[in-house]
């Protein structure tokens, strides 16, 4: 029997998982606090620490597990294996991780941004199967994509494909990402809570949104209980989340959009908007052939991510 292992390293959470080689379960599994004021190299020390009690308790030998697979926040180099100083991880300082893992475990190892670790998920065992070219969206915290293309994870040229919330939609809007009225600052969570701030400041009429608890959970709360004001802030969301997709099925003409988080949760009051903006933005022929369907893997798309890096260097080197 192989096997394959998986790190999802967050700034909060971290996770080490076991999977058999068919990647479909999750066979076992330590979790931990990230602790980031710890510093990376004992962060780094209890991964390994993890690793090697997973191994053990399963009586599973280095050898029988086919590769180490990493879902990390950018930036990093998935070439060299080594994490360069993501936001959430202030002192990962040019990490040479899959080294670490390679020297500490004899497993090979390859490192992917969350969003093209996602990606890789749910085109392996999610909403994506069985199709050859999708685009997974974070729709979470922040805004990005991972580009499933011909069959294959498409990274580009140095490694920055995907970077789709860099797109500006709008002369004025939301700041994310260094810019106003980008893809990131009218769809994420910060986003949907900049625009509601602003609404309500000059909004004359009753709320039920919490003027002390601002975020996207709250504000679909109020507009599934039919509050005007909420629905008016997830339909703009929706007609730009719409926007933004059109541009995408225009240049990569994909078969599937797989959205997560935010529109997990909450696609039904995104969805007409969104569709009404795809009808009429998008190219015809190619919005007919894409569906845009919610991600599948809920709160273990972390796991089955690191699965799925480790299961993509594996076939790759075959």
């Amino acid at each position: 029997m192989k096997y394959y292992l998986g790190f999802d390293i967050g700034g909060t959470k971290c996770a080490v998982v076991l999977s058999e080689k068919s990647g479909t379960s999750i066979k076992d599994k330590i979790r931990f606090d990230t602790c980031v004021e710890r510093g990376w190299q004992k962060i780094v020390d209890e991964l390994i620490l993890s690793a090697k009690e997973i191994l053990a308790r399963n009586g599973i030998a280095s050898k029988d597990v086919l590769a180490c697979g990493v879902s990390c926040g950018g930036p990093l180099n998935s070439d060299t294996g080594v994490i360069m100083r993501p936001p959430n991880l202030p002192d990962w300082d040019n990490v040479p991780l899959a080294d670490i893992v390679k020297n500490e475990l004899g497993i090979p190892c390859k490192l992917r941004n969350d969003a093209d670790a996602c990606a890789l998920a749910e085109w392996q065992f999610g909403a994506g199967k069985n199709t050859k070219n999708m685009i997974f969206l974070t729709f979470g915290t922040g805004m990005g994509a991972g580009l499933i293309l011909d069959g294959k994870l498409y990274s580009g040229t140095c490694g920055t494909a995907g970077e789709v919330g860099h797109i500006r939609l709008d002369s004025d809007g939301p700041v994310a990402y260094g810019k106003a009225g980008s893809f990131e600052g009218f769809c994420s969570g910060a986003g949907i809570a900049a625009m509601a701030k602003k609404m309500l400041s000059i909004y004359s009429g009753s709320t039920i949104i919490p003027r002390d608890n601002v975020n996207a959970k709250t504000i679909a709360d109020a507009a599934i209980k039919g509050d005007k004001l909420a629905n008016a802030i997830y339909r703009r969301c929706g007609e730009k989340l719409g926007l933004g997709i059109s541009i995408l099925i225009d240049i990569l003409n994909p078969e599937k959009v797989v959205i997560g988080s935010i529109y997990q949760r909450s696609g039904h009051l995104l969805a007409e908007s969104m569709n009404e903006t795809i009808n009429k933005e998008a190219l015809e022929i190619s919005a007919q052939c894409c569906k845009i369907v919610p991600a599948m893997l809920g709160d273990e798309i972390g796991d089955f991510a690191a699965i799925g890096v480790a299961k993509d260097f594996a076939e790759a080197e075959l």
